[in-house]
């Protein structure tokens, strides 16, 4: 018995629609990669594990390897590609280069998507794991190092770079502020 269940969508990657026939099981890592040319985002674990394909997916954070491309039909995908607004880089993006938050960079792509959701998270007020009061009246508190530790806890780095990672995302919020 042969299980052909194919599908016809619209993926919208950083500003571009591209029309795909896909089977109905193929990962939007995959597609991404391989039908769009989108090669940013990287395949490490496969499993959700890693973080390595983060991208945003109508602005909220996904591990690619573990969504279906026909999940994202008609969505606003953004991959690493797709970050820098004018061909200027983001404010994070910067950061992450001034301060060493790559070292072989084989999770950069995702490392810098998720932190793009992190810090819009973080400006909806969005609490995670790690923030204190949750009470609705409470002022909004400033992202600090246990907040962005947490919130990228998800995305690994095997060269370790965690804490010029964490200091480049606190010195974005500022400047990702501003630009808003």
């Amino acid at each position: 018995m042969t299980n052909d269940a194919r599908s016809d969508i619209s993926l919208h990657v950083n500003g571009t629609t591209h029309r795909l026939t896909v089977d109905n099981r193929r990962t939007l890592l995959d597609a991404l990669r391989e039908d769009t040319r989108h090669t940013g985002s990287k395949k490490g674990c496969d499993s959700g594990q890693c973080g390595a394909c983060t991208v945003l997916v109508d602005g909220r954070r996904v591990v690619s390897c573990l969504t279906l491309a026909v999940a994202a039909e008609g969505a606003e995908v953004v991959t690493v590609e797709g970050l820098a607004v004018n061909d200027e880089l983001r404010p994070v993006q910067e950061a992450f280069v001034r301060l060493d938050g790559l070292q072989c960079g084989f999770c950069t792509p995702g490392q810098l998507c998720s932190a793009v959701g992190v810090l819009a998270e973080h400006a909806a007020g969005w609490p995670s794991a790690v923030t204190p009061d949750l009470s609705p009246d409470q002022p909004h508190r400033p992202l600090d190092a246990d907040e962005v530790r947490e919130r990228m806890s998800g995305n690994l780095c095997r060269c370790g770079a965690y804490p010029s990672i964490v200091r480049a995302v606190l010195e974005a919020v500022e400047c990702e502020e501003v630009s808003r």
